[in-house]
């Protein structure tokens, strides 16, 4: 058996001492499979197109192939591109929604695309640039940095809303150690300005502009609050009017709680006159007074406002006097907000005054602004005549028992009104009764003329 097994196809060895059969020898124990390639595997090879696909996504930053792609190999390269690439490449050769969607997530989570007019692409532009201006220092930021944006971003940004606009970097002064106090007192010390951005530089290259709201202040200070870090500086605003008069497709321009006094808003109303699309002007938790309101009055009476808000300021009676003049002969202001200012009698009784020639506006708020049974009184006279107020407030005003009998008594012969915010007024029970029903009849009599108008024009 043994030398049958030497002539077979796997010869054994044979111990010549003892002539015995090795069984560590034996074939059945020794078959094994070793791969030459530890890699070689089974799977399918790639189609040779996929590779080049891959190799183009690999190198897509430094030679970017798109346009002369098929559409399935499009999808192929958005699907793996990756959301860091440089806009420089991507903003003006990728318009796919999908792949702006990554990206917009990838840097901020779950967003509301909503407020973009549903479109990706401009909500990553929009808010890659408020980024970089909210966190601008100016004396240390480079302003190229902006500037470099522009190329890229100038056709999808229409809306801008800065949250805050930091200082400069004002570094505490320093005095050797053999200098008197007195000396260095007299000495004193010139540190960097106060100014903020320069929105010069970039509000006439964003042609497509159409919202800007801006907060001269810094959010999430903490501990580090000092009253300069909420300072508009008379420099900004002169800057800020000459970007503003440059920046001919701006529709609304909100400018809040930037402490905007009378000088200030008359700087910015002066770069705003005879502004060829300015719709919508909101200056709301600012400082304008008497002075501001007059200049107000008098861009009311040169451009094409259909909003005004200028609620929570300093405006009283003379302030009032003036935008109510403005207002008696203005042709397209549709809403004014003026609560929480100080117009007293004097001021609500020009704007009651004012809605007797005025035949356009649609929403006035004067709430919380110290007016009495007066002013109660003329808005009455107001109301028989005025057809076209539908929202009005009178919230937080002492009219009193007297004012609301006479209030009530204007807007039953008034058909128009829709909406009256009569709380904390101090009138009877009775009167905001007889008034809400009044109301309900006017919304019924609304419902049933627009059910009308809807099926005149099927």
């Amino acid at each position: 058996a043994v030398m049958n097994l030497t002539k077979g196809k796997y010869p054994a060895r044979i111990n010549r001492q003892t002539s015995t059969f090795n069984s560590a020898a034996d074939p059945r124990k020794m078959r094994r499979i070793i791969a030459e390639d530890p890699e070689w595997s089974l799977a399918v090879v790639p189609l040779l197109a996929n590779l080049c696909l891959q190799n183009i996504v690999k190198n897509f930053k430094e030679k970017p192939i798109f346009d002369e792609l098929l559409p399935g190999h499009k999808a192929f390269v958005l699907e793996k591109l990756s959301t860091s690439l440089s806009l420089s490449v991507t903003a003006n050769l990728i318009s796919d929604e999908a792949y702006w969607k990554r990206c917009c997530e990838s840097r901020w989570g779950l967003s509301d695309v909503s407020e973009y007019g549903h479109s990706w692409k401009r909500m990553l532009f929009e808010r890659h640039l408020e980024n970089i201006i909210e966190l601008f220092i100016p004396d240390v930021t480079d302003p190229k940095s902006v500037l470099d944006v522009v190329p890229q971003c100038r056709n999808y940004v229409r809306r801008l809303k800065i949250s805050q606009l930091l200082p400069p970097i004002r570094e505490p002064p320093k005095f050797e150690e053999d200098d008197s106090s007195d000396s260095a007192s007299d000495m004193g010390h010139e540190g960097p300005s106060m100014d903020h951005f320069d929105f010069s530089i970039l509000l006439d290259k964003l042609t497509n502009l159409e919202e800007l709201q801006l907060v001269y202040g810094v959010k999430g200070c903490g501990m580090n609050f000092e009253w300069n870090l909420f300072e508009f500086t008379f420099r900004d605003c002169e800057s800020l009017a000459k970007a503003l008069k440059s920046c001919k497709s701006l529709k609304v321009l909100r400018i809040q709680q930037s402490k905007v006094d009378d000088d200030k808003c008359r700087v910015l109303v002066s770069s705003l006159l005879d502004h060829p699309s300015l719709l919508e002007l909101d200056l709301s938790h600012n400082l304008i007074g008497d002075r501001g309101a007059r200049a107000i009055g008098k861009l009311l009476g040169r451009s094409h406002l259909k909003r005004l808000a200028i609620y929570n300021n300093q405006i009283r009676g003379p302030g009032a006097q003036a935008l109510s003049h403005a207002l008696s002969k203005n042709p397209s202001l549709v809403a004014l907000n003026l609560r929480l200012n100080r117009l007293a009698d004097e001021g609500g009784q020009a704007v009651a005054q004012a809605l007797l020639k005025n035949q356009n506006l649609v929403s006035l708020h004067l709430g919380a602004n110290e007016m009495t049974e007066p002013t109660a009184t003329a808005m009455a006279n107001a109301l028989v005549h005025n057809s076209t107020l539908r929202n009005l407030s009178l919230a937080c005003n002492r009219l009193g028992v007297d004012g609301g009998k006479v209030l009530e008594e204007g807007m039953s012969h008034n058909s128009s009104l829709v909406e009256c915010d009569i709380r904390l007024t101090d009138m009877s029970l009775e009167n905001e009764y007889c008034i809400g029903q009044i109301l309900r009849t006017n919304q019924s009599r609304a419902c049933r003329r627009q059910t009308q108008d809807t099926g005149a024009t099927q």
